[in-house]
């Protein structure tokens, strides 16, 4: 089930959220919370339930006995146990195909591939649960007595599939005592429609656009730029857009989500680019890896390219995920070593350029698997044996022009600003405008879900 669903919308949701606000007992709310989260998985992974499960018990039993040896050597097993199995079920089931791939490829061996089905989200709910276990052997959080609020924590739909990862130190307090106020719950319903505008109106047109260019067999300049800038689009509402939707609905059942995308498109450099692009995933490496491995003090190239090695492997089992993460490896190698604070000299538009250039390329390494198909894409986006444009690109530029004009301001903070001066000026508007906003956007997406085909999230896929 996705959240971009009339399903969800119209009989998953106000069902939920119906039962779960029945009582106040914290129990009976989380009981609710892990009904609903597992249905909703079993929705589409149904057999995959059992490892969701299973994942949460071991490192329930785990953080258990880290809490008993803090400190001591049962509390060094305990930890080692929970990265041992979590991060041997990912390469399982993520890794383990294109390892013996390529094992075959290069030894000329032929052993059997397993092709296991990738259950969804297990790359954010493993993660998750690494983080409770990791910051209990640091000291950094309290154990969770109850398995039944461990469970409602790692199987917490909102960010169950998609993200964002959530730490276990950041809702464990809510986890044991939390409340949903007027506020907190109209806040939930703005962001929520929010991030549905980003993934039907905005996002699902994009794509469209996108996958119609760059599927293509012929492609020129400008169709390869103009297919790339539409998939730039797509990738940022769809992943935003997911993150807004899961916010919301964590505030409508009394969490609190850090923020995940910070209009990244906007960033100066590519070292400020990832500090507001998935922002979760960001200081999850950076601080259960980097800064373990010596962060900035020692060896920091080394680590550097060590992170978006593992960056680039997280998001995908193929090799042009790891060009992608050794690509922004590289570019932060520059920044870092001959940059440095000159950037902060150049004008802004210069500097602007320069990081939507590289982060536009990347996306290309994102977007094509087959790295002969990525080739091709990069000949003809860079004018080798291709024409500078052709009829069909600037044909399909000047029917989608208001589409880009919409993502261009939609991606910046430029809307929210318009907003919030109009509510200073006026409380009328004010009281008005956000439930009209509200009522209207989901209205459109509403009518828009009905004539759409079926189109995921892409960050289901990890």
């Amino acid at each position: 089930m996705v959240f971009s669903s009339l399903m969800f919308m119209c009989i998953f949701l106000p069902i939920v959220l119906i039962a779960y606000n029945l009582s106040k007992n914290l129990t009976y709310k989380n009981t609710v919370l892990i009904i609903a989260s597992l249905f909703f998985y079993a929705w589409g992974e149904p057999i995959w339930v059992v490892l969701l499960i299973f994942s949460a018990f071991v490192d329930y039993i785990n953080g258990r006995i880290i809490d008993k040896y803090y400190a001591r050597t049962g509390a060094t097993i305990a930890l080692v146990s929970s990265l041992v199995i979590n991060l041997g079920l990912l390469a399982m089931f993520k890794y383990s195909g294109f390892f013996i791939e390529n094992i075959n490829t290069f030894l000329h061996t032929s052993i059997p591939n397993p092709n296991f089905k990738l259950p969804i989200g297990i790359s954010f709910y493993t993660f998750q649960t690494l983080s409770y276990t990791i910051d209990m052997y640091r000291g950094k959080t309290r154990v969770q007595k109850s398995f039944l609020g461990f469970l409602a924590y790692v199987s917490m739909f909102p960010q169950l599939v998609a993200g964002p990862i959530v730490r276990y130190s950041t809702v464990a307090s809510e986890l044991n005592s939390r409340r949903v106020t007027a506020d907190d719950f109209a806040y939930g319903v703005k962001r929520f429609t929010a991030g549905m505008c980003k993934k039907v109106m905005l996002a699902n047109s994009s794509g469209a656009v996108a996958s119609m260019v760059l599927d293509s067999t012929r492609l020129t300049v400008a169709s390869s730029w103009l297919g790339i800038i539409m998939y730039t689009f797509q990738i940022y509402f769809d992943f935003s857009g997911y993150s807004d939707m899961a916010i919301g609905l964590g505030r409508m059942l009394g969490f609190h989500f850090g923020e995940n995308f910070e209009y990244p498109y906007i960033s100066r450099s590519i070292t400020e680019f990832w500090r507001r692009w998935h922002i979760s995933l960001s200081t999850f490496f950076r601080d259960y890896v980097y800064i373990p491995l010596g962060g900035n003090r020692y060896h920091a190239i080394r680590n550097i390219f060590i992170v978006w090695l593992l960056t680039g492997l997280w998001h995908g089992a193929s090799w042009n995920f790891i060009f992608w993460g050794l690509f922004y490896g590289v570019l932060l190698f520059i920044e870092k070593t001959l940059f440095k604070k000159k950037l902060q000299k150049i004008p802004a538009p210069f500097c602007y350029i320069y990081t939507m250039f590289f982060v536009i390329l990347g996306w290309a390494l994102f977007y094509f698997t087959d790295l002969n198909a990525l080739w091709t894409f990069i000949k003809s986006a860079f004018g080798v044996g291709t024409a500078l444009y052709d009829l069909t690109a600037v044909s399909t530029f000047c029917t989608n022009a208001w589409l880009i004009a919409v993502c261009v301001i939609a991606s910046t903070p430029i809307p929210t600003i318009i907003h919030k001066n109009f509510c200073k000026k006026s409380k009328v508007f004010a009281a008005i405008s956000e439930p009209v906003l509200v009522i209207v956007g989901l209205g459109v997406c509403f009518v828009l879900l009905v004539g759409q085909t079926y189109n995921p999230f892409l960050y289901f896929r990890f």
